[in-house]
């Protein structure tokens, strides 16, 4: 059973992420021949200020 977990800078809306959840679970349905009942995808939204990017917290460059 395929297991993804995703992790992403808060503040994507429910919309994009069901998007990610279909896109990405068709790419493990070509990809492996997975049936697609057995894909399992998690999502975790980060606060800005708990990821860093070169050293700098995302939130302090604005993102």
């Amino acid at each position: 059973m395929p297991f993804v977990h995703i992790h992403l800078i808060q503040g994507r809306n429910a919309d994009d992420k069901r998007r990610v959840i279909e896109k990405v679970t068709d790419a493990l349905v070509e990809a492996l021949n997975a049936p697609r009942e057995s894909v399992r995808i998690s999502i975790l939204d980060v606060p800005s200020e708990n990821w860093g990017i070169a050293g700098v917290p995302a939130k302090d460059l604005g993102r």
